[in-house]
């Protein structure tokens, strides 16, 4: 059978000197990994970077900078306006005016009708 064998490294990788002091080689293995992947320092900090995809994290994001730049918290205020859904619990009463729709589905056109399930 043609087993591949991972060649392993017969001496262990120095990471340390016997007092805990990063060996003088792999220090300079490391700041070269680390100059490599260095950001230019251009003033932009994390604003050049992505913006979230989270729109709680987005949310709170804005708000913190609105909140240190003007000293005030009107996100807050927005997040504690009661919303139609929180009035009743889990179950509003509403009208048939507001829950079914008025006109067909544009993508139903056309469709044929299922057979009534006789099981």
């Amino acid at each position: 059978m043609g087993h591949k064998t991972s060649k392993l490294p017969t001496t262990p990788i120095r990471r340390r000197d016997a007092s805990g002091h990063l060996d003088v080689n792999y220090a300079a293995g490391l700041r070269t990994i680390t100059k490599a992947n260095a950001r230019p320092r251009d003033g932009t900090a994390f604003l050049s970077g992505p913006r979230s995809t989270v729109s709680l994290a987005e949310e709170l994001g804005e708000e913190f900078v609105h909140s240190a730049l003007s000293g005030g918290d009107e996100l807050q205020d927005d997040r504690e306006k009661i919303v139609t859904e929180e009035a009743g619990g889990p179950f509003i009463m509403t009208s048939g005016r507001t829950e079914f729709a008025h006109s067909h589905d544009a993508s139903n056109r056309g469709a044929t009708r299922e057979p009534f399930p006789k099981t």
